[in-house]
C-alpha cells in the first residue's frame, strides 16, 4: 500500500508483508485479449541477432498455422518493424486499447517504432518509463486469439528485462548468443537471471555460427570454434539452432521481407517450443 506505515499490528490489509507470500507483479491482459503461450527471446549482450531469431521463430510458428504475435520489448533499439516492412503507425480503438499492426502474413506486432513520427528518432527514456511502456504493450493492447507471442527483449539483465520477467507470465525463454568465447560468460549471466526468476530456459540459439562457402559448401567458422555446446551441457538445455551468416537472410531483413524467406533454421527449436 502507498500509505503503509510498516506497522502490521495496526493494519488489516492482506498484503505480502502479513501473509508471507511473494508479491505478484504480473500485469493482466486487456478485456477481450487472449494469449496462450509467451516466449521471451533474450541475450546477455547486444548485436548477436536476437531480433532476427525472434522474427524467424515467429515466422516458423505462423507457418505451422498458429496465430502469432511479436511484442517488441527492445524499446530503445526496436528493429522488428524493419524486418517485417511495417511502417504504419499504431492506432487505438474506442476503449483506448492499442491495436497491433498485422503483417502481410498475419503476424501481430507492437513496437515503439510504430508510434514515432520518424523511425530513426531516438527513444531517450529512463528505466521506469521504459518499463511502463512494456506493461502498456502487454496489458493495454488488444491481443486477439494469440497462440504464441514472442517478446524481443532488450539485451542484458537491467530494468527492462526485469520488468518483463516480473510483469508478463513467460512460459520460457530462448537465449541467443554468438560463438565467441567471451559470450559464454555473458550467456551464463542471462541463464542465471532466468533461473533466479524461475523462468524455464527452453534452449540456446547460436547466431553467426559459420559461413558456408558458396563454391564447395565448407563451413568456415569466422569466430573460431563454438562454446555453446559446453554451456548447454552445463545448464542441461538443448542447442535449438545454429544459424549461419546468411547474406540472403540479412538482405530480407533490410528489405522488410523476413516473413517471405523460407528456411529450416528453426526446425529443432519449433519442436521444443510446441511442447513448452
Amino acid at each position: 500500500m502507498s500509505d503503509c506505515t510498516h506497522d502490521c499490528s495496526s493494519c488489516g490489509e492482506d498484503c505480502p508483508s502479513r501473509t508471507g507470500e511473494p508479491m505478484d507483479f504480473t500485469e493482466k491482459l486487456s478485456p477481450g485479449s487472449s494469449v496462450k503461450k509467451v516466449i521471451g527471446i533474450v541475450s546477455g549482450k547486444g548485436g548477436v541477432g536476437k531480433s532476427m531469431v525472434t522474427s524467424l521463430l515467429a515466422c516458423a510458428t505462423m507457418r505451422e498455422g498458429y496465430k502469432t504475435a511479436i511484442l517488441d520489448g527492445d524499446i530503445t533499439g526496436p528493429s522488428i518493424p524493419k524486418a517485417f516492412g511495417a511502417k504504419i503507425n499504431l492506432v487505438g480503438n474506442a476503449d483506448g486499447l492499442i491495436l497491433p499492426h498485422t503483417t502481410a502474413c498475419g503476424i501481430d506486432i507492437v513496437s515503439v517504432n510504430l508510434m514515432l513520427s520518424n523511425e530513426t528518432d531516438p527513444v531517450i527514456w529512463r528505466g521506469p518509463v521504459l518499463g511502463g511502456v512494456i506493461k502498456q504493450f502487454w496489458g493495454e493492447t488488444l491481443w486477439r486469439g494469440i497462440d504464441y507471442m514472442f517478446i524481443d527483449m532488450p539485451p542484458g539483465t537491467g530494468d527492462v528485462p526485469l520488468t518483463i520477467f516480473q510483469s508478463i507470465p513467460l512460459d520460457g525463454i530462448v537465449i541467443v548468443a554468438s560463438p565467441q568465447e567471451l559470450v559464454g560468460m555473458i550467456v551464463e549471466k542471462a541463464a542465471n537471471m532466468a533461473r533466479m526468476m524461475n523462468i524455464p530456459i527452453l534452449g540456446i540459439v547460436e547466431n553467426m555460427s559459420y559461413v558456408k562457402c558458396p563454391h564447395c559448401g565448407e563451413e568456415i567458422r569466422i569466430f573460431g570454434e563454438s562454446h555453446i555446446q559446453e554451456i548447454a551441457m552445463q545448464y542441461h538445455i538443448p542447442v535449438l539452432a545454429r544459424i549461419p551468416m546468411d547474406p540472403d537472410l540479412a538482405r530480407a531483413c533490410d528489405e522488410g521481407r523476413i516473413e517471405f524467406v523460407e528456411n529450416d533454421y528453426m526446425k529443432d527449436a519449433m519442436q521444443v517450443i510446441m511442447h513448452c
